[in-house]
């Protein structure tokens, strides 16, 4: 699942094929082929990987005691991955992109969880600062599309224009953003 998560990440849905996830994976094709009948479930194995990807990530970051501190630690994991989203993209925004794309619209929504998961756990973050839209102040959910739109807008450029740069510059923007919030 690893290996189909990456290679569909670096390659594209469209590009890859089970011969290159079974080269990735270091097994025979005919491995890939028993447990993974299609393309899409191989697609549907790195969404699964994408999901436990972003479980592990945000459980460590809920041992942390503060919610700011959270998100903060999250921009700056996205940070560190500047290199990868310059060559490649956010891994879970560019499959979802690629999958709105497919006329079938069953993938596509699939990818979407995994991005609406991300979504609730920094809106959750939000609510713990307070910032649940009071008094026509941006609620939690408002918030958590902001921080998350941030990031896909940031991965997007930066591999756009090749430059691991933008995501460092952006990253700073985000984390200024959330000292700010009040």
């Amino acid at each position: 699942m690893a290996a189909a998560a990456r290679v569909l990440h670096e390659q594209g849905v469209e590009r890859t094929t089970l011969a290159d996830i079974a080269r990735e994976a270091d097994v025979p094709v005919g491995n890939v082929y028993y447990y993974f009948k299609t393309k899409d479930e191989l697609v549907q194995a790195a969404l699964s990987e994408h999901t436990a990807h972003l479980d592990e990530l945000t459980g460590r970051l809920d041992e942390l005691p503060d919610p700011r501190e959270r998100l903060k630690a999250l921009v700056r994991a996205w940070v560190e991955q500047r290199d990868v989203a310059a060559r490649y993209g956010c891994p879970t925004g560019t499959l979802a992109a690629e999958l709105g794309k497919r006329t079938d619209g069953t993938l596509d929504t699939e990818a979407g969880a995994v991005i609406r998961r991300l979504l609730d756990w920094a809106a959750r973050q939000f609510r713990e600062m307070g910032l649940s839209g009071q008094g026509g102040a941006a609620g939690a959910d408002d918030l958590a599309l902001t921080l998350v739109a941030g990031y896909q807008g940031m991965s997007l450029m930066a591999n756009a224009l090749r430059d691991p740069e933008v995501m460092t510059r952006e990253g700073a923007r985000l984390l200024h953003w959330l000292d700010s919030l009040q």
